[in-house]
């Protein structure tokens, strides 16, 4: 799959933006703050209707205007399709395929494959749980239209079950059970899918860190549910006047995280910065692999300033697995490309929102 090109317009610090992308590495680079990033923001978010950084709609519009668009083609199995988003300030985006209005975000998943590399991935190992829960989410949208179905009603449940937590009355109790039975369905779905999901790219990361490290480090991941897809129900119920205390749901998917193992020791806190960081690039490695085993296509990669936080070694396993993925990077310079002799099928010079292809 490929993403042939993109037309942006009041988007960030682009008024108006038009780029053809090669099908292989496309190479954005300049002085930080020129709006290198915003572009892969821009593909990323035409491809998962979310920002990589998080960022409302109304923050992504250019200042001073009232509305933001982007027109992304692209190609996957030989098929052609054009993805229009349309944002405005105060209402919910507008995405069209094809020139056809969608009604639901998952009609736009699995259009094409997107994995996303910054150097804030680096932290992924030893920041908290949500962000390891944000990885498995957003990779299993992707794959799985069925697990965004199942996650969207999930986090919807609970939002509805954690309102009546905060409330008090006699007629409380009925609409709970209504809800905790919602929640509790869509759980254990997310729960499972989960396993299934860590069962799949653990051997694929382990295998590429043993080579990352010249065989020296075994690593495994390992998921941790909250609660056992079978006991959720159970502990919805079981905990309910300590959940009505605080005010919150306490078990369930929205609290589980997966444990990184080397040599048998828990990275997340007794891993060093180097082991945590060759972690984290051997995930988002192996999360390539199982796009590619899944939809039997690769996935368009983004890199965003990541090379600069990677050691020559690492540097070159990372630019090695670029063979054959439609690559963008951003970089302040040329020369850790240069020095590696790495082949560059497009370069893009980027100042201040103009952007100059150069060869």
């Amino acid at each position: 799959m490929i993403i042939q090109s993109i037309e942006l317009q009041n988007y960030r610090n682009y008024p108006q933006l038009s780029l053809k992308f090669h099908s292989g590495i496309n190479i954005f680079y300049g002085d930080n703050a020129q709006g290198k990033t915003n572009i892969l923001e821009a593909v990323y978010l035409c491809g998962t209707n979310k920002s990589h950084k998080g960022s409302k709609d109304r923050e992504i519009i250019a200042f001073g205007q009232d509305e933001a668009h982007i027109k992304m083609y692209t190609e996957k199995n030989g098929v052609e399709n054009r993805i229009d988003m349309h944002l405005k300030k105060g209402k919910s985006k507008g995405i069209a395929i094809n020139g056809v209005p969608i009604h639901k975000v998952s009609e736009l998943f699995g259009m094409v494959n997107i994995v996303f590399f910054s150097p804030e991935d680096l932290q992924i190992i030893k920041n908290g749980p949500s962000q390891r829960r944000k990885f498995i989410d957003l990779e299993l949208c992707q794959l799985d239209k069925l697990y965004m179905y199942h996650l969207v009603n999930y986090n919807r449940s609970l939002l509805q079950r954690n309102q009546l937590l905060k409330q008090t009355g006699s007629d409380i109790l009925s609409v709970m059970e209504i809800w905790e039975e919602q929640l509790a369905a869509f759980g254990e779905q997310l729960i499972q899918r989960r396993e299934a999901f860590v069962e799949q790219l653990n051997p694929m990361l382990t295998k590429i860190h043993r080579t990352l490290t010249g065989g020296r480090e075994q690593l495994t991941m390992a998921y941790e549910p909250d609660t056992q897809a079978q006991q959720l129900r159970q502990a919805l119920c079981s905990n309910r006047d300590r959940e009505w205390r605080q005010k919150t749901t306490l078990s369930g998917p929205h609290r589980d995280d997966i444990r990184f193992m080397i040599n048998g020791i828990d990275i997340r806190t007794f891993g060093s910065q180097g082991q945590q960081r060759t972690a984290a690039l051997s995930l988002k490695l192996a999360e390539i692999e199982l796009v590619k085993q899944q939809v039997k296509e690769p996935p368009v990669l983004l890199l965003d300033d990541v090379l600069s936080e990677l050691d020559s070694n690492r540097q070159t396993y990372l630019l090695d697995s670029m063979n054959g993925i439609q690559t963008m990077i951003t970089c302040t310079g040329l020369d850790d490309f240069v020095n590696h002799r790495f082949h560059m099928d497009n370069v893009f010079h980027v100042v201040q929102g103009t952007v100059t292809k150069e060869n």
